[in-house]
């Protein structure tokens, strides 16, 4: 299957240090990328423990033809993953005649090291820690289906529907094949840790978006109502505008911005097949943005999600476990970007409410940025107060930081994030809402190529 060879060509590219791993993997043509880079990751992770199984089944010097990377992806899958996918192709059977030799070595290797469990023969920085253990989140796009439909569906398929959850500890002890509804998000169902529904039905339909809950706050805080004009900043890959577009139910209008092409390009297929009609992507620098420019003349809603290091990205924890967090040069650098991100979107003139989100853990890139543009707004924003009953809240480094949320595996079992909500103090005189003509019809998402008028610090996934 291609997506086998592709992993062992990413693999091997880490090897002959041709990239990083996350780098080949969203750079390979394999159009999937993100089982690709989860099977990548796991691979990686038992690399040690697959090699010694291999050697001592003698696979490699039965199948001559068979690569070593390759061989690992394979070995992986039989004895480690969740079996062959789509049927295996041409490799099941070629693993079949060792299966029993393979199997036979990996339980010899527990016995020797005096294990029960395949986590248990991992070098202890290689071990599961919470970001394993954070389950498996998904959006039901209410653009094309309902939960109460998405409920029904898994039930008939034999999953066990465990009603709204109560607490974490729910989400903590799920196992098998249960389910609950998400106690905060109506729309998000909760699975057990490494459900994969990649290959699903319904996720290649785009009635299911596979989206870490803390992602999913972002667009549900600054909760524009039908009808609104929203920016979205930094918007690639997409996944929070294709929300956005789900809570306007595709009345009004996004204007999503972004600087790379080609995960500009991947997003307008996301929320093409996601069924997004309201959102108009630009390729071009958020900076560059003039905010008189009379397109945005009804913009009240802007969500920010710049570029940042990523620290608190589940699949960075899983591929890089106990990994140096970013260096001070690197924090300064994105922090100094992220400011002035932010404070441009605070000068759009009609702006009320606006959403300030990273996947960082840092202070630099989070509540020290939040604080220097609240300062220099002179006040004419402030922090609004939002749920206060999520356990994890901002650093303390300033008056009113505690409105601020914190995401973590360990504190919410979800990714790591920060997330301020920013709203005018003194809302100028304008129509309501109820009062703004109904928005034009508009078309599909199109991508529209722009002059790049400014540079600014790469960007990447966030």
């Amino acid at each position: 299957m291609a997506l086998y060879a592709a992993a062992a060509a990413v693999l091997e590219g880490v090897e002959n240090r041709k990239g990083s791993l996350k780098g080949l993997v969203y750079t390979s043509s394999f159009q999937n990328v993100k089982p690709l880079y989860a099977l990548v990751c796991e691979t990686q992770r038992y690399s040690a423990v697959l090699d010694a199984v291999i050697a001592s089944a003698g696979l490699l010097r039965a199948e001559k033809k068979l690569r070593p990377h390759l061989a690992k992806v394979l070995v992986y899958e039989l004895l480690l993953g969740k079996g062959f996918r789509g049927g295996g192709g041409r490799w099941k059977p070629l693993l079949g005649r060792h299966q029993a030799r393979l199997k036979a070595e990996l339980a010899r290797l527990k016995v020797h090291r005096g294990v029960s469990r395949n986590e248990d023969l991992l070098e202890a920085g290689s071990r599961p820690g919470p970001a394993s253990q954070v389950p498996r989140f998904v959006r039901v796009n209410t653009l094309k289906t309902c939960p109460d439909d998405a409920v029904d569906y898994f039930k008939r398929k034999g999953f066990s529907y465990q009603g709204r959850a109560s607490s974490l500890e729910d989400l903590r002890a799920l196992k098998g094949k249960h389910f609950f509804l998400d106690p905060l998000l109506p729309e998000l169902l909760v699975f057990p840790a490494q459900t994969d529904l990649h290959e699903h039905p319904l996720y290649q339909a785009g009635h299911l978006i596979l989206q870490d809950k803390a992602s999913c706050l972002p667009a549900m805080l600054l909760a524009p109502p039908p009808g609104s004009h929203v920016i979205d900043a930094c918007a690639a890959p997409g996944n929070k505008t294709s929300h956005l577009a789900a809570l306007l139910k595709n009345q009004g209008k996004i204007f999503a911005f972004d600087l790379d092409a080609k995960r500009l390009a991947s997003m307008a297929t996301l929320l093409a097949r996601a069924g997004v009609s309201c959102c108009e992507l630009a390729e071009e620098d958020f900076l560059a943005v003039s905010p008189t420019d009379t397109r945005y003349a009804r913009v009240q809603y802007i969500l920010l999600d710049p570029s940042c290091s990523g620290s608190g990205m589940l699949s960075r924890q899983l591929e890089e476990p106990g990994a140096e967090p970013p260096s001070k040069e690197r924090l300064c650098a994105l922090a100094a970007f992220q400011l002035r991100a932010l404070r441009h979107a605070l000068t759009f003139p009609t702006v009320q409410r606006l959403v300030y989100s990273t996947c960082s853990l840092s202070q630099e890139e989070n509540e020290d940025v939040v604080r220097e543009a609240l300062q220099q707004s002179s006040g004419a924003f402030r922090l609004a107060p939002i749920l206060p009953s999520w356990p994890h809240r901002g650093l303390g480094t300033f008056p009113g930081a505690e409105h601020c949320l914190r995401a973590s595996p360990t504190t919410t079992l979800t990714g790591g994030f920060f997330i301020a909500v920013i709203e005018r103090t003194d809302v100028p005189s304008s129509p309501s809402l109820a009062e703004v003509p109904a928005p034009e019809p508009v078309p599909s998402p199109t991508l529209k190529r722009r002059k790049r008028r400014r540079k600014t610090a790469a960007h990447e996934s966030t």
